[in-house]
């Protein structure tokens, strides 16, 4: 199965060595292929592409941007490039202009993963992996042996359990089904705390258990 992610920051590079470590024909897309020329040094699997060569590239496709800037990439890659595929999203809406914490630019009534659903109303949009740091995304056993949980929201069934599928694979043991992807408002938000506990810690290696 070929997989596009696009993005060229820490968490893009982690999913797509991962996925390329798992067996996938992998492709990053970047606005500075120069960027990752270093890093693919050490991850030869892994194909370089522009946004618009990734995306059709990817029969899933992955989006690792700068949450402030995912609805211009993804214009970027292309709708009809996104049409029919399965977006898994990992990016969270956050503002870094004045510093630490960072707030959240999309809050409350609305999120970022609903925002690109009504934007490419033709592609499944998935949410989770937002809430940990982008080692845990893809290998969850390094905190707690696994013994966490992460969080999926998304409006298609089908596209959910074949991201659930992928999540196992990656070694997830727990995956909290939230419903539709108007539960990703609080797995975005959920950030607010994310980086205040990760402050409080002094490590990014953190994440949280489900218990009733």
């Amino acid at each position: 199965m070929r997989m596009g992610v696009l993005g060229s920051g820490l968490a893009a590079q982690t999913i797509s060595a991962r996925l390329a470590e798992l067996g996938y024909d992998v492709m990053i897309g970047t606005r500075d292929p120069e960027k990752l020329k270093g890093w693919q040094s050490s991850n030869q699997r892994v194909k370089i592409g522009s946004f618009a060569e990734t995306a059709p590239h990817g029969e899933m496709v992955f989006n690792a941007t700068n949450g402030a800037a995912s609805l211009n990439a993804l214009m970027m890659a292309g709708e009809a490039n996104l049409n029919g595929k399965i977006l898994v999203d990992v990016s969270n809406p956050l503002g870094f202009s004045n510093g630490f914490p960072p707030p959240l630019k999309v809050f409350g009534t609305d999120s970022l993963a609903e925002q690109i659903q009504r934007a490419f109303p033709f592609t499944k949009v998935v949410k989770t992996l937002n809430t940990v740091n982008a080692r845990v995304m893809v290998y969850p056993q390094e905190v707690a042996e696994g013994d966490h949980h992460i969080f999926i929201s998304a409006d298609d069934p089908d596209a959910k359990a074949q991201v659930t599928e992928l999540l196992r694979s990656f070694g997830w043991i727990n995956i909290f089904d939230l419903g539709d992807l108007s539960t990703a408002r609080g797995t975005e938000a959920y950030l607010l705390l994310w980086v205040r506990l990760y402050g409080a810690m002094n490590t990014s290696m953190i994440n949280v258990k489900i218990m009733k």
